[in-house]
C-alpha cells in the first residue's frame, strides 16, 4: 500500500501548530510499520530561509496542474523527513507560497486550492501507483472534491482512496461562492448537498463529503464534533458520515521527546530526585527563587480563549497568593500578552512570562515544571499534555476532547492516575482543581511521586498510532473498491 501524507505544514520545514508535529512524525512511523509512505507540502518562503534547500533534489519543472485554471507553472523539488527515509515532496511556484506567516490570509484561497490541484498533478507524475491519500484540515480538504469532479475519469488518480484528518473543526475555510471558478470546480457543487454553507462555500465540508473516511485526532473529539456544542455548524453531515468517521489519537515523537537523551534539558530524568534537579536549574535559569518545595505551575501555549487562557488570567492573582510559581511560554492575543506580562512587575520572583515561541525553552519547562496547565475549552487531541507526563510533570486539565483521553483522575486509594481535571469551563472549577493538585504537591509526597511515575509510565509513542492509521487506511481503500 503506497500512501501520500499531504499537509500544508511538516516539522520542521515549516510550522504554525501542532499539525506540524504531526505530519513530520507519524509518516516515520507508518513507514517503519511496513507501508510505503511520502509527504507532500508546498515550498514555503521559510523554508528557503531556514534551510540549505541547495541539498533538496529537483525532481520535476514546468508542471502545470491539469484543471487548466491554474496555469502558473510549478516545480517538484524532493527531501527526506528528518533522521528518516520518507521522501517529501514539495511544491514550489514563484508567485505562492512567498509569507513568512504560513497562513496569511491573502490569497489563501488561491494558495490552497492550486496546492491541492497540484499535489494531484505531482503523484500523477511521480508517485502513480499511489493507493491513499491523507489529506490534512480545510488547506487540503479540495483533494477529494477535485477527485470527484475534475478527475473523475482520470485513469491513474480514479484508482485512489481519500481519508481527511480534521485536526480542528474551528478551522473550515470559508469563501464567497466565485472561488469555484477560481479552483476549475462546476459551480453545481454550490448548494446545501455540497459546498454551500449560509452563502459561501465552506471547503471543510466539501472535503467531508468528498472523502471516502474521515478521522479526526482522538476518540472523544470524534464524539464532539457531531453535537452542536463542538460542531462549529458541522455536527449535521458528520452525523450524517458517522459509520465512516473515526477518531484515533495523536502520539508524540519519542525519539525527540526522551527524558533520558534530550539536550534542551538541564539532566537526564530517570527518578524523582533528576525531576527536581531540572525544577531547581530551571528556577534559577528564570531568575525564580530556587526552592524545591515551592510549587512550579507551568502553561505552553497559544494565548487564546480555546486553550482556557482566559480562565488562568481570571485565577492566577489568587493563585500566585500561595507557595506557588507560574511560568507562561507563548504568543497569541495582545490583550493576554500584555495582563500576563504585568504580572512580572508584581510578582518579579514568583512568575517568569515569555511571549515567544522557543523550542528550548519549551523542553526546560516540560522537564521542569511540578504542574503543568491544560484547561482548554475543546482540545482535538493535545501534545502539550502528552509531553508534560513524558517528563513527569502533573497535567491539570479540562476533561474535553484529548484530554480526557489521555488524563486519568489520580485516586489515592488505588494510586492509579496520571493527573486533574474538571468538566465545567468556569474559573472557580479551575482554581479548586488547582489547588487539590498544589495540596498533593505540597503534604502528599508519596502521592505526588506515585502520580509522577505514573506519568512516565504512559505511552503515547507513535507506534499505537501509526497502526491505527494503517487500518484507517484499509477501509479507505475498501470503501473506494465498494467492498
Amino acid at each position: 500500500m503506497k500512501i501520500a501524507y499531504v499537509s500544508y505544514e511538516v516539522s520542521p520545514f515549516a510550522k504554525a501548530g501542532g499539525l506540524a508535529d504531526v505530519a513530520g512524525a507519524l509518516p516515520k512511523y507508518i513507514k517503519n510499520a511496513g507501508e510505503d509512505i511520502y509527504v507532500v507540502m508546498p515550498f514555503h518562503k521559510n523554508i528557503e530561509n531556514n534551510f540549505n534547500t541547495s541539498k533538496f533534489q529537483l525532481v520535476k519543472t514546468g508542471l502545470i496542474p491539469d484543471s487548466h485554471t491554474h496555469k502558473s507553472p510549478f516545480s517538484v523539488y524532493k527531501s527526506y523527513l528528518e533522521g528518516s527515509s520518507v521522501v517529501i515532496y514539495f511544491i514550489k511556484t514563484n508567485t505562492l507560497y512567498d509569507s513568512k506567516n504560513i497562513y496569511d490570509e491573502e490569497n489563501i484561497f488561491l494558495k490552497t486550492s492550486y496546492f491541492c490541484d497540484a499535489v494531484l498533478k505531482t503523484i500523477k507524475e511521480c508517485e502513480p501507483d499511489t493507493n491513499v491519500i491523507n489529506a490534512n484540515d480545510w488547506h487540503t480538504s479540495l483533494i477529494p472534491v477535485y477527485l470527484k469532479t475534475v478527475y473523475l475519469q482520470d485513469n491513474i488518480l480514479k484508482k485512489i482512496a481519500t481519508i481527511l484528518t480534521i485536526h480542528n473543526i474551528g478551522y473550515q475555510g470559508l469563501f464567497n461562492p466565485e472561488v469555484l471558478n477560481q479552483a476549475g470546480l462546476p459551480n453545481y457543487l454550490f448548494n446545501i448537498n455540497a459546498l454551500e454553507y449560509y452563502g459561501k462555500v465552506n471547503i471543510l465540508k466539501g472535503g467531508i463529503l468528498f472523502s471516502n473516511i474521515i478521522n479526526t485526532v482522538s476518540p472523544t473529539y470524534a464524539k464532539e464534533i457531531q453535537s452542536e456544542e463542538y460542531g462549529y455548524g458541522l455536527e449535521g453531515i458528520l452525523k450524517v458520515r458517522s459509520e465512516d468517521l473515526f477518531g484515533v489519537l495523536n502520539g508524540i515523537d519519542y525519539t525527540i521527546y526522551d527524558p533520558i537523551k534530550d539536550p534542551h534539558i538541564f539532566y537526564p530524568i530517570e527518578s524523582y530526585k533528576d525531576k527536581l534537579k531540572n525544577k531547581t536549574s530551571l528556577q534559577e535559569y528564570l531568575g525564580l527563587v530556587k526552592d524545591e518545595n515551592i510549587t512550579l505551575i507551568s502553561f505552553i501555549g497559544r494565548l487564546f480563549e480555546q486553550k482556557g487562557i482566559d480562565l488562568i488570567s481570571k485565577i492566577i492573582d489568587l493563585l500566585l497568593l500561595t507557595d506557588i510559581q507560574f511560568v507562561l511560554l507563548g504568543t497569541g492575543d495582545k490583550k493576554y500578552e500584555e495582563y500576563f506580562a504585568t504580572l512580572t512587575k508584581i510578582y518579579p520572583k514568583k512568575v517568569s512570562i515569555n511571549i515567544t515561541f522557543d523550542v528550548d525553552l519549551a523542553q526546560k519547562i516540560y522537564a521542569g515544571s511540578d504542574i503543568f496547565l491544560m484547561p482548554s475549552k475543546y482540545e482535538p487531541c493535545g501534545l502539550g499534555q502528552m509531553y508534560s507526563m513524558r517528563y513527569g510533570t502533573v497535567p491539570v486539565v479540562r476533561y474535553t476532547g484529548g484530554l480526557k483521553d489521555t488524563v486519568s483522575e489520580y485516586n489515592p486509594k488505588d494510586k492509579k492516575g496520571t493527573g486533574f481535571g474538571f468538566y465545567e469551563y468556569q474559573e472557580a472549577n479551575l482554581l479548586y482543581t488547582l489547588m487539590k493538585a498544589v495540596y498533593f504537591h505540597q503534604k502528599k509526597k508519596d502521592d505526588w511521586t506515585n502520580i509522577f511515575e505514573n506519568c512516565m509510565k504512559e505511552d503515547f509513542s507513535y507506534e499505537k498510532t501509526a497502526k491505527k492509521y494503517i487500518e484507517l487506511y484499509k477501509i479507505a481503500l475498501d470503501k473506494k473498491r465498494g467492498y
